[in-house]
């Protein structure tokens, strides 16, 4: 097939492409480059069906380029990150909803088969139990920043089942959980990669508050394998999937089994949340999703348990500073 990756030069997204190229298909990529980078594609990019488009999924010129003659779509475009939220609410909301307005209404216009890459944020402050896709959501307070991101994307899934219902899109949404692995930045305060590179350097890991938090974390190929399963499913279509991991760990507990992986000598320390953010902070003190849904629809499991997952991004190489560079488009040699 002819596919298009937006956000193909993110973490996930670089890693889908990697897969989609193995599954044999020609994807198109469509990134600005703002966080995704060229060297998650290093791999990607000399494939002879790959094309990277460098441009922003807000112009809907050139999504309407980049969707040219495909038979999916997967829209993972967006700013990511709860720090980066919080200290860049408006801005990351009006990326993140513009974005998806023109992908599903380019998507609706041809009737493509469609992806959209949502996060276990929606849940909202939840109610402790195993997180159900039929449940109702628990956003706190609009006019808290935190929660910005979380009221973006539920309006993005929103839109996508508006799309389904009135336009006929076959459109799923997909929430991720805690998805981590190789190529994952710290730059956003993602906290495997900020407590391996804490560990590998010798200086304290950082934990927030009491560090009893309860997550889930997912290795990315088994979110992307989870994925590439619901797309052709015809009875994924018009609904909202969970996928990841259901292995659940105290925040604190994933910082010393993070010691134990690396072998530092480093030490624990915990943060208030005040020394951190810029507002008053609520966190989420259990956070698991139930998997039950997308098992019974497709089979799915996760594959990789979480020591497992420790072990590979540990020994993956570290990403590098991204500095900035002017924007063009890279395309390949004609075929």
């Amino acid at each position: 097939m002819r596919v298009l990756v937006t956000g193909g030069a993110g973490f996930i997204g670089s890693h889908l492409v990697d897969a989609l190229l193995t599954r044999g298909d020609e994807v198109v990529i469509l990134d600005n480059l703002t966080s995704g980078r060229r060297r998650n594609l290093s791999s990607a990019l000399p494939h002879p069906g790959v094309r990277l488009i460098v441009a922003d999924a807000r112009d809907a010129e050139r999504v309407r380029q980049a969707a040219a003659g495909v038979d999916v779509i997967y829209h993972l475009a967006a700013k990511v990150g709860v720090r980066r939220i919080v200290g860049q609410a408006l801005s990351s909301l009006l990326n993140n909803l513009q974005s998806t307005m023109v992908v599903l209404e380019e998507a609706a216009r041809r009737g493509v088969r469609t992806i959209y890459f949502s996060s276990s944020e929606v849940y909202g402050q939840g109610t402790g139990e195993s997180l159900l896709e039929e449940a109702d959501l628990g956003i706190g307070q609009p006019g808290v920043a935190r929660w910005s991101y979380a009221a973006g994307k539920a309006a993005d899934e929103a839109l996508a089942m508006a799309y389904h219902a009135e336009r006929g899109l076959p459109v799923t949404v997909v929430r991720c959980f805690n998805t981590c692995g190789p190529r994952q930045s710290d730059r956003y305060g993602m906290v495997v990669p900020t407590f391996v590179r804490q560990a590998l350097s010798g200086v304290p890991l950082t934990v927030h508050g009491d560090g009893q938090q309860q997550r889930c974390f997912s290795y990315v190929g088994d979110v992307v394998r989870g994925v590439l399963m619901l797309e052709p499913a015809p009875a994924a279509v018009g609904e909202v999937f969970n996928v990841g991991n259901d292995e659940e760990v105290t925040i604190l507990d994933l910082a010393r089994r993070v010691i134990a992986i690396t072998g530092s000598a480093s030490e624990v320390v915990h943060l208030a949340y005040e020394r951190v953010f810029d507002e008053p902070f609520v966190d989420i003190r259990r956070r698991v999703p139930s998997l039950e849904k997308i098992r019974a629809f497709v089979g799915y499991e996760p594959a990789v348990s979480l020591d497992e997952l420790l072990r590979l991004t540990v020994a993956s190489p570290r990403p590098s500073p991204v500095r900035p560079s002017r924007l063009r488009q890279v395309l390949p040699s004609p075929r």
